[in-house]
């Protein structure tokens, strides 16, 4: 899930209205095993002329823990996920991640609320290994059940470990709205601008003599997006990222668009469909860093994956998915291919 979107999930859930007298704990967990094909498993990109070997097996495995506790005007939201994943001759791509959010929050009167989020990801092993964290302060307007905004001011430190010069951290703002027009439908809009200063001095321009000084970047985020609850789950989101740069060669202006649905076939089962399309430019003409283009973007620009679930008891689902990913290098027609084939069970226990 995209991390600007947990704190909006966690707005969703916000009673701000007079709550319970005494506090209320809910909490699940969630556990996932699958054997995996992988296509790519080196994540190694292409020039559409020579293909290495790079198919393999897999087993991963994946833990969720979630929790709320609601008192009459507080509440206490977090989340925690633990992955592995195991190669059979891949072994250098063998990961563990990592990944948790936090979220206080205090209700002031019956439309103003304040609280504090936290997010971290770590993932180790494999040839993109990095760790994300983040902390913030926000505040929120509700004066309803249709309407949320969320103004946060926050840092941000990101951490790539087999280049330290792409390491950066930063300040941040964000903001987060959602109106729900009517039960079914509810739109949302999101936008968020961060300074991200790096370690290494900055490439000069061509023609410019003079050292900019030390790299630093903005990063601009906006964006707006559609859901649909009814027979059919659909959502629709719409992202602008520009990354503006004193560093020659790292600028970037990306355009995504997701949709994901969710539909009931016959013989109890579930189809859940997720699919994305990307379009960058790089306004200086080239890109220096193909792998920091899968780290940032989660696996590349353009993917679509399927997944066919049907329960097989009370708390265990037999599933069946299907995922592919790709993008490109427009400077010098690298390509990134990637396809998985994967079968496994979940087990649900819930309070």
């Amino acid at each position: 899930m995209d991390r600007r979107l947990l704190p909006l999930l966690f707005a969703l859930a916000l009673p701000w209205g007079p709550g319970a007298r005494a506090a209320e704990w809910q909490g699940s967990l969630r556990g996932t095993g699958r054997l995996l094909v992988d296509s790519n498993a080196p994540r190694d990109f292409s020039d559409g002329v020579t293909h290495g070997p790079g198919t393999d097996l897999a087993l991963s495995a994946l833990g969720v823990a979630e929790g709320r506790g609601t008192g009459e005007r507080s509440q206490v939201v977090g989340r925690y996920e633990l992955g592995a994943r195991k190669y059979v001759d891949y072994g250098n791509e063998d990961t563990l991640v990592q990944a948790g959010a936090l979220e206080g929050s205090l209700a002031l009167g019956t439309e103003w609320g304040v609280g504090a989020e936290g997010h971290a990801k770590d993932r180790r092993g494999g040839s993109r290994a990095y760790s994300d964290l983040g902390a913030s302060l926000f505040a929120e307007y509700a004066p309803d059940v249709r309407l949320a905004l969320r103004m946060r001011l926050g840092a941000r430190r990101f951490v790539y470990r087999p280049d330290h010069t792409a390491d950066f951290g930063g300040p941040e703002v964000g903001v987060l709205g959602r109106y729900r027009l009517t039960p079914r439908h509810t739109l949302s809009v999101f936008g968020e601008w961060g300074s991200r200063r790096y370690g290494p001095f900055a490439r000069p321009f061509p023609g410019v003599s003079t050292s900019p000084g030390r790299r630093q970047d903005g990063a601009l985020v906006a964006g707006a997006g559609y859901t649909y609850r009814g027979p059919v789950k659909l959502s629709l989101t719409y992202a602008f990222q520009e990354v503006s740069s004193n560093s020659f060669g790292e600028t970037a202006l990306r355009h995504r668009l997701t949709g994901s649905a969710g539909v009931r076939l016959p013989w109890r089962v579930t189809l859940l469909a997720q699919g994305t399309l990307g379009l960058a430019r790089y306004p200086d003409g080239i890109f220096l860093s193909p792998e920091i283009v899968l780290v940032e973007e989660d696996e590349g620009q353009n993917s679509l994956s399927l997944k066919l679930a049907r329960p097989v008891s009370a708390r265990v689902d037999l599933e069946v998915s299907w995922g592919l990913w790709s993008t490109r290098l427009p400077r010098n027609d690298l390509r990134y291919t990637r396809q998985v084939f994967g079968v496994g069970f979940t087990w649900r226990d819930q309070d």
